[in-house]
């Protein structure tokens, strides 16, 4: 049986205009209510699976009668788990201007995930997002090299180190790659806003007003809000993607960042990390940070360490921060041990500026730019 995936109103159109058969479809997030004519007027729906979506009654009934398979949406969860396409930033901070973050869908999604009373059903409502986002999330990235950007959550606007990353994820995006992060606060949030910043001149400015609310502590609505204020003059949402953030409710309490081109949000952490590193296909550079960042990076090493011989070349993983990681969090000596004699020792790095790191990272991009989606060219063996 051959399907065909349906996830634009324009495709469906043009399948109906052109008379052909709709046996098979799958007919993802689509409002129906706007072709709800042509398909009351077809009887043979066979095959057909229609994974949320908005439709009336009739046309409902009707699907069904004819051979459809129907899941609607939930409308008593403050998400859409079929839908089709990533986040933009302001779709999870709807209503933050008027009401604040507590009544945002980023927020009510977070709470929802905390309730207690949760069942069977939950459950699969939130596998089936975390499918759709993953699925999403491949189509938007297909064909593009994407870099990750690893680092705190608690580096504050106005530090230094803010600043650091923001000026690699600018530089990063100036090459043509797509910048990856968390999607969080912190070093996630600069490198997502440099990334984003297409006028270089524009991105001192921009540091200069976010340090008004160095942190989301203790108030998320004045920190979100200074965030799209500076969106809002840094740059439009147009052209080619630079900028991605990849958060989860898992640690919900950590709001999203504004600066991503689209936010690929997920419920479980597990999928989430391994996700952001395989779509990494650029490699991954790492600035300081603690717990967090030190497991990621042992993360990509595991694959790294694995990773077959005939491989090729490897994405590199680098650090930046020379004293950083020989002294204060000294994993660079644990790195180097385990990538003695391995095709790993070759993708690993460590540098002492941003500079460098961009230097590394397009110097080894250009060794061997990807012919196809980050699925196939990522950090996960």
């Amino acid at each position: 049986m051959s399907t065909t995936e349906v996830e634009s109103l324009a495709k469906l159109r043009r399948l109906l205009a052109d008379g052909s058969s709709v046996r098979d479809l799958r007919l993802q997030d689509l409002d129906l209510t706007q072709v709800e004519t042509e398909l009351l007027g077809i009887d043979d729906f066979t095959g057909v699976v229609v994974l949320g979506g908005r439709l009336g009654d009739t046309l409902h009934r009707h699907l069904r009668l004819h051979g459809a398979l129907v899941f609607p949406a939930d409308p008593d969860v403050p998400f859409d788990a079929w839908r089709s396409h990533l986040y933009r930033p302001r779709e999870l901070y709807a209503g933050l201007r008027e009401h604040g973050y507590d009544a945002t869908p980023d927020a009510r999604s977070y709470r929802w995930s905390l309730d207690p009373n949760q069942d069977v059903y939950s459950s699969l409502l939130r596998a089936i997002h975390d499918d759709s986002i993953s699925d999403a999330l491949g189509e938007f990235l297909d064909g593009r090299t994407v870099v990750g950007v690893m680092g705190g959550h608690a580096v504050q606007r106005g530090s230094a180190d803010y600043a650091m990353a923001a000026q690699l994820g600018h530089e990063v995006a100036s090459h043509g790659m797509v910048v990856a992060t968390g999607g969080g606060p912190g070093a996630m949030e600069a490198a997502n806003l440099g990334a984003l910043c297409t006028d270089a001149t524009l991105l001192e400015p921009a540091l200069t007003a976010l340090a008004e609310v160095p942190s989301f502590r203790p108030d998320i609505t004045a920190w979100a809000r200074v965030a799209f204020e500076v969106r809002e003059r840094v740059t439009a949402d147009t052209g080619a993607p630079r900028s991605l953030g990849i958060p989860t409710w898992f640690y919900g309490h950590e709001p999203p960042n504004a600066f991503g081109n689209r936010m690929a949000k997920f419920f479980s952490n597990a999928l989430r990390e391994d996700v952001l590193l395989r779509v990494c296909n650029g490699g991954i550079v790492v600035l300081p940070g603690a717990a967090g960042t030190v497991q990621e990076i042992f993360q990509v090493a595991t694959a790294l360490y694995y990773a077959a011989a005939d491989r090729g070349v490897l994405p590199p993983l680098v650090l930046v921060g020379d004293k950083y990681w020989r002294a204060e969090m000294p994993v660079w000596g644990v790195l180097q041990a385990l990538a003695a004699d391995r095709p790993m020792a070759d993708a690993i790095h460590l540098v002492g500026d941003v500079g460098a790191a961009c230097s590394t990272i397009e110097r080894i991009a250009n060794s061997q730019r990807p012919t196809s989606g980050p699925r196939e060219g990522g950090i996960a063996p």
